[in-house]
């Protein structure tokens, strides 16, 4: 038996060390400067080798090659961040659908942590919003099945399907002393990724819940009936990107280009590749795909001056990010809420042949100021003062293995910076709730939308002069 693994182990290496020279040689080759090859580590290539012949001699029942080597792939990823993933033919399928706005599931953005799947948010008009699926649930059974010890990807499969079946789903809830079930139903998610509408004559209000290959377009379609719309002055825009949890990077570049100067610098990216180091500016060159017509050209020049505020929450993350920090570091507009997400790293698609690919963290994301914005988000420029502190939800920095900040000390961010003052009307103070446990999820841009208000109020001078926190004091 020793002879079979020493024999299979020996194959294993040889087989394994030719394809890691291969992609290492292939990877150098399309870079552009030169960089030193570092030896393969035999010992642990050895190690490697030992126990994939134990598991094919010894385990309970036989194994294929194929699946064990793709485990291998799987645990290799997974254990960089969590944000990287080896994608089979249908998750790679999955992940180009999703980018369009259309699929079939229960519309829920989730992660992995310490083996269970925690919600980073649910997205607006889907089952799972409608059934109250709240931000830090933990999902630890799908049907009948233990969540513990699933990939993520396979955690996901489960929860996607075909319209109209269901699935029960049972989630662990902070300051809940039994677990919930709740039985949904999939649903076509089809995501409207911009919503707008005139507030009242002079104040307009654009949400976007994700960002699309449409995304740009349906921007600049939305702006155009807005400036139409309103008869006299464009007073002010509140720009809504809470729960946007980002996209596609050039629909955060469209999305920035529309309200900004042409040519501002947007975001730009530093990884260890020249590929990975990108700075992506307000012009047609990074945000249209292919030959499509510059959609953003024709614009109301007021969009350009127009005073605004960028609305954004714990849910806010990546693509709207970027957007919210660029907005935020050329001073175009001014931001309300709690701290963003933090997810600020870059995630390459690296096709691999047979319709899979892997998802690769490759760079990290910038403000135009030199912000990183990984583990850290967007510090809003005033916070939102009718959560009461409720917006404690998960972020990029309590996840496990997630990315560093790239600076040489990473911090948590503060959250708990000092308010802004805002003197609000009476039914725009928050008003207390003893039920916090299972209320209605509130709808952004609706009447009962009391950050909304609060900004609006801003617009309209009800409010008290910015109030320095200790930290802007100190750096001054």
């Amino acid at each position: 038996m020793s002879n079979i693994v020493k024999k299979t182990g020996l194959i294993f290496i040889g087989t394994i060390a030719g394809i890691l020279l291969s992609l290492n040689f292939s990877a150098i080759a399309k870079k552009d400067h030169i960089e030193a090859v570092h030896p393969l580590p035999i010992e642990e290539l050895r190690t490697f080798a030992q126990v994939f012949g134990r598991i094919k001699s010894d385990y309970v029942e036989t194994v294929e090659d194929k699946k064990l080597i793709t485990e291998a792939i799987n645990g290799m990823l997974v254990g960089l961040d969590p944000h990287s993933a080896y994608l089979d033919k249908d998750e790679y399928k999955e992940l180009q659908i999703g980018t369009q706005g259309e699929f079939g599931g229960l519309g829920i953005q989730v992660t992995m942590e310490d083996g269970v799947v925690k919600v980073i948010s649910p997205i607006e008009d889907t089952p799972a919003f409608r059934a109250g699926i709240k931000t830090g649930d933990l999902i630890v059974k799908l049907d009948d099945t233990v969540v513990k010890g699933m990939s993520l990807n396979e955690a996901i499969k489960l929860m996607r399907g075909k319209p109209n079946t269901s699935i029960k789903i049972t989630i662990v809830r902070e300051g809940e002393s039994e677990p919930l079930v709740f039985n949904l139903v999939r649903d076509i998610i089809k995501i409207q990724s911009v919503k707008s509408k005139m507030i009242e004559p002079g104040y307009a209000y654009i949400r976007i819940t994700q960002f699309q290959e449409q995304t740009g377009e349906n921007l600049a379609k939305a702006i155009k009936t807005l400036f139409a719309e309103n008869e006299g002055e464009m007073k002010g825009l509140i720009l809504d990107l809470r729960n946007d949890p980002g996209g596609l990077l050039n629909g955060a570049v469209a999305v920035s280009a529309a309200f900004l100067p042409e040519n501002s610098l947007v975001v730009y990216t530093e990884g260890r590749s020249l590929d990975a180091k990108m700075k992506l500016h307000a012009n047609p060159e990074y945000y249209l795909r292919g030959t499509d017509s510059d959609y953003l050209k024709g614009l109301p020049a007021k969009i350009k001056t127009v005073p605004m505020i960028t609305l954004v929450n714990g849910g806010s993350a990546s693509a709207s990010e970027i957007v919210a920090g660029a907005l935020q570091d050329h001073k175009r507009s001014i931001v309300m809420g709690s701290q963003t997400f933090g997810k600020g790293s870059v995630q390459t698609i690296l096709p691999l042949g047979n319709n899979t690919a892997i998802k690769l963290t490759t760079a990290r994301y910038y403000t135009p100021n030199g912000q990183s914005i990984q583990a850290q988000g967007i510090t809003p420029d005033i916070l939102d003062e009718t959560d009461n502190g409720e917006d404690q939800r998960l972020r990029e920095s309590d996840l496990n293995r997630h990315l560093s900040n790239g600076k040489k000390t990473d911090k948590k961010p503060d959250t708990k910076r000092e308010n802004v003052e805002t003197k609000l009307n009476d039914d725009a103070k928050p008003k207390k709730n003893n039920d916090k446990k299972n209320k209605e999820p509130i709808e952004f841009g609706s009447d009962e939308d009391l950050l909304l208000k609060q900004a609006l109020n801003y617009f309209k001078g009800i409010t008290t002069a910015p109030q320095k926190t200790n930290q802007d004091q100190s750096e001054s």
